[in-house]
């Protein structure tokens, strides 16, 4: 039965996309279900990458978090989103501590709580007042939120109300000092601005009862009260006293003085430069009016930016608005065009109005510490103190309220499982264990009580979040992402990355160790995220840069073969599974692991045997399980599952097709077919060689693992021991580059290279081992070198005797059509009778016989022959080969003398090793030699507890040049 929904009812739901809960929870269980389990202009290019993101879709609770996590997935979202929240929960912390600055400075001064008559502590007795009231206020603001949005909603009306009514205060303030300057005296020694804290009179003497005496200030700087005999500062001396006005007015042209920068480090005297000094230089008195920190233009954007960060407080509650899509653009764009002219034309009117003497005393002064800004206003300077305190204390309301459903947004994603508590919310929705984390957070920056402290490391959380906002949009369009289908058109990807620059750029020119505590937190939350391996599928953008990115590659690949310098192995393992698809050799994958290392490429396959409509059902099982086993052993890679009729067509199949364009493996593993002896049926081995023709077509290196039980895992160290290297013929240099590439795995690490190459009667053993020491130097491979001397006088008649006894078993078994028992006892029949030659042979002098089934086999390593097999089939390797293509009789017997006089030699010298490496021939040209073959690589490898058996592709894999 068709359960699909009509599509009345499909339209009607998604047209009501707003009854999405908070998180948009309808909208990722789909997902799941889906997959399977001070610069304007730079806050301008923000919004407008902001406004096209809105605009593309649904975006639920979480605001910029959402649209960042959507367009560049989980980590990024994670990361950003949490940086994001934490600067919204620092700037909760920034308008608290203005908003108490505020109402102990200049609302009611008398309810300080600590004071301090010496003025180097009462600055540090003012932080502990704030950090009293700053908690105080906290405590509640975050009651009035955690009684509902609604109440900070009512609030925030009151609070716009009187920003509205302090900003049209200064306006027309600054009108009304064009023609009525307000009487706002500033005390000027020369050109040097004094405090007047301390002094009585602008002057240096004073009348009183007709008395001309000294003021306080003539104190200040002479070291009597007399004016005779009286030592003073020589500045004092030659420079007059005089008062200016501190707001002279719009009309009175002070703008031209006001219109450069005028940066000052920390402890210099604020001066006026028009006005009369004397060239003296004097003393430092505490009563000049000194500059509290070394400013400059980054620093003032480092502490100005906050006041813009306003932008996305509407984003940040995009769960409540009726119509994210529409609200957030136009909200986001005329908040930023209002507050750009309001604060562009203040700065305008403050620099035409005031006196930049004034303008850089920060706390007041040289005014007795009167706002400036409100004696500027009209009607009443209480305007703009009440309007100020408000406002800060709005702008706290409204952070304390985004900086929760933030929080509750990136919880409910579960992409960071330790915060999935705070995902919780009461009945109507308020987030109230994201709320008390939010409180404790603020409680800290509180606690800084320094806003010139705090304000920087918002500042960074900010840019990094409108950083990542404009690669989101830059991302999306460039890509051209199907989905990429945003309603606001007022874009371009240009824009998204100049305001994405502009950002990275701030976050260092304003502080860079700061830039650099933002980005590293934000890395390890990055990192935290996809260790903790992130399960969401958003089709974010990261995802199709991959694919861009991989298709470059792989076109790139496309261009030419790799160069012997980039070859690396790139696997193809295959694994066998059993009856209930299990995989039989696990340690197959461990081997594949320590050999790569986490580097290149690895495609794990397998066959199973059926008809794919049938058995598709269990090849999704048999992959899970698969991929399972990979995570197990940390192998990093692919799996490919093929359902084939028959066994060696699917291996086929798998060596032909796996891959893509340049991006294919180059080389097999596979693991030893084990009790192929004593298995009743043949086609354990038959696939076994098949596979292994099948590679040799497809000029693929193979590497056949035996015994790979014995092989360690990742979790066994050798601390000794050998890895040995029987170098027989040439074989492009795998067998050189394999235990160097092993060797920078844990397990393998502190075990040493032995290459054995051997020498025959003709060849100069001593120049031989010269010439490839010389050989591994130019490779850069550290390696002992041993050339083992093979004669005639080497064949023993235990040799000779167990070579016919291994003839003689591989002829029976093939020749006659025995059950199992009787095979078994024919075996046992050659076994004793073989013994008994043995019995009768052995010290016998009659090694003449041997000679007979001498073979001619090239196995020297030489320079020369080395420099000759470059670029063809080596010689050594076709005399070795040519042994197994002989009439099966005479020349089986020789092929077997070979394999068992090589292997006494290799078990002598080699029984110790942790992993002996030997080059494996190919199999024969006749099929009816495959049984003689195999009991070739038998005998060749018997008593090696570990043996890697390797066969080059055709091609150079190493080179000596840099």
């Amino acid at each position: 039965m068709d359960t699909r929904p009509k599509v009345s009812s499909l339209l009607n739901r998604m047209a009501n996309y707003t009854n999405l809960t908070q998180g948009a929870k309808e909208h990722e269980e789909a997902e799941n279900i889906t997959e399977g389990k001070k610069k304007p202009t730079k806050t301008v290019l923000t919004a407008i990458s902001m406004s096209a993101i809105a605009t593309n879709g649904v975006v639920p609770a979480g605001g910029s978090y959402f649209m960042i996590s959507r367009a560049l997935g989980p980590e990024f979202g994670g990361a950003v989103g949490l940086c994001f929240y934490l600067g919204t929960t620092f700037a909760a912390a920034m308008y608290i501590l203005g908003a108490i600055e505020i109402f102990l400075v200049y609302i009611v001064p008398r309810a300080a709580i600590f004071r301090s008559d010496d003025a180097l502590k009462e600055a540090a007795a003012m932080l502990n007042n704030m950090r009293v009231y700053g908690t105080a206020f906290l405590v509640l603001m975050v009651l009035v939120v955690f009684i509902g949005v609604r109440y900070v909603n009512k609030f925030a009306s009151l609070f716009l109300a009187c920003v509205i009514v302090s900003i049209l205060a200064i306006y027309a303030g600054a009108i009304k000092s064009s023609f009525a300057p307000p009487h706002f005296p500033v005390c000027m020694l020369g050109n040097r601005t004094l405090s007047s804290r301390h002094i009585d009179v602008c002057s240096k003497t004073k009348e009183i009862n007709n008395m001309t005496v000294p003021s306080k200030l003539w104190r200040f700087f002479c070291n009597s009260s007399q004016f005779f005999n009286a030592t003073c500062d020589e500045y004092f001396v030659h420079n007059n006293v005089t008062s200016i006005q501190g707001i002279p007015g719009l009309a009175s042209g002070i703008i031209t003085e006001n219109l450069w920068s005028n940066y000052l480090p920390k402890g210099e005297i604020i001066e006026k430069p028009s006005a009369k000094s004397s060239d003296v230089l004097g003393s430092l008195n505490h009563e000049y009016v000194l500059v509290d920190i070394t400013t400059s233009f980054t620093l003032l954007v480092g502490i100005f930016f906050p006041s813009v960060t306003g932008i996305m407080a509407g984003s940040n509650r995009s769960g409540d608005l009726k119509d994210a899509q529409k609200s957030i653009p136009i909200g986001t764009i005329l908040a930023i065009l209002t507050t750009s002219f309001v604060y562009l034309s203040n700065v305008v009117l403050f620099g035409a109005c005031i006196e930049g003497v004034v303008l850089r005393d920060k706390f007041g002064d040289a005014v007795k510490g009167n706002l400036v800004v409100g004696t500027l206003s009209w009607p009443s300077p209480w305007v703009i103190v009440i309007g100020s305190f408000f406002s800060t204390c709005g702008a706290g309301l409204q952070s304390l309220t985004g900086a929760p459903r933030l929080l509750q947004a990136i919880a409910k994603d579960n992409i960071i499982p330790f915060l999935r508590v705070f995902g919780h919310s009461k009945a109507n929705g308020e987030p109230t264990w994201a709320l008390l984390l939010t409180a404790a957070i603020a409680e800290l920056g509180i606690l800084i009580a320094s806003l010139d402290l705090v304000a920087p490391i918002l500042s960074m959380f900010f840019l990094m979040c409108y950083l990542f906002v404009n690669l989101a949009c830059a991302l999306q369009t460039l890509l051209r992402t199907p989905n990429w289908r945003p309603r606001f058109r007022y874009y371009h990807w240009a824009l998204s990355f100049m305001g994405m620059s502009i950002c990275l750029a701030l976050m260092f020119i304003s502080s860079w160790y700061y830039a650099i505590v933002a980005m590293v937190i934000a890395g390890m939350i990055y990192k935290y995220i996809e260790y903790q391996g992130a399960e969401k599928e958003w089709g974010d953008g990261i995802r199709g840069l991959s694919l861009s990115a991989a298709r470059f590659a792989l076109l790139r690949l496309e261009e030419g073969p790799p160069h012997t310098k980039n070859w690396r192995p790139q696997l193809l393992v295959l694994l066998k599974l059993d009856e209930d698809l299990h995989v039989k050799h696990p340690r197959l994958l461990t081997f594949a692991s320590q050999l790569k290392a986490g580097k290149g490429l690895t495609i794990v396959g397998s066959v199973i045997v059926g008809n794919f409509l049938e058995n598709y059902g269990e090849a999704l099982a048999a992959e899970q399980t698969i991929k399972h086993l990979m995570e197990a052993e940390k192998v990093k890679g692919f799996c490919q599952l093929v359902v084939a009729a028959k066994l060696r067509e699917g291996i086929s199949h798998l060596i032909q097709s796996c891959g893509l364009g340049g991006m294919k493996h180059n080389t097999v593993v596979m693991g030893w077919p084990n009790g192929w002896r004593q298995s009743e049926d043949a086609r354990a081995w038959k696939t076994f060689i098949g596979t292994v023709r099948v590679t040799t077509a497809a000029h693929l290196a193979l590497l056949v693992a035996k015994n790979i039980s014995f092989f360690p895992s990742n979790v066994e160290q050798f601390s000794e021991g050998n890895i040995d290297v029987w170098w027989i013929v040439h074989d492009g240099g795998m067998l050189m580059l394999l235990p160097f590439l092993l060797k920078q795995h844990k397990v393998w690490r502190k075990c040493s290279i032995r290459i054995f190459t051997v020498a025959q009667l003709e060849d100069n053993s001593i120049q031989m081992k010269k010439d490839l020491a010389t050989f591994l130097y130019h490779l850069r491979i550290e390696a002992e070198v041993e050339v083992v001397e093979m004669h005639d006088s080497d064949i023993s008649a235990y040799t000779y005797e167990r070579t016919l006894m291994m003839e003689q078993r591989s002829q029976m078994l093939r020749h006659m059509r025995l059950s199992k028992t009787e095979r078994d006892r024919e075996a046992q029949l050659v076994k004793d009778r073989n013994s008994m030659l043995r019995l009768t042979s052995i010290g016998s002098d009659e090694d003449e016989e041997t000679e007979t089934y001498q073979e001619k086999v090239h196995m020297t390593w030489t320079k020369d022959k080395y420099m000759a097999s470059r670029g063809q089939k080596a010689k050594s390797m076709e005399g070795f080969q040519d042994l197994l293509n002989m009439r099966p009789d005479q020349s089986n017997v020789r092929r077997m003398h070979t394999a068992v006089k090589l292997n006494e030699v290799i078990v002598n010298k080699s029984h110790e090793a942790k992993l002996v490496l030997l080059n494996m021939p190919g199999p024969p040209r006749n099929p009816e030699g495959d049984e003689n073959y195999m009991e070739f690589l038998e005998v060749l490898t018997e008593g090696l507890e570990r043996v890697l058996l390797v066969r080059g592709g055709g091609s150079e894999v190493i080179t000596i040049y840099s």
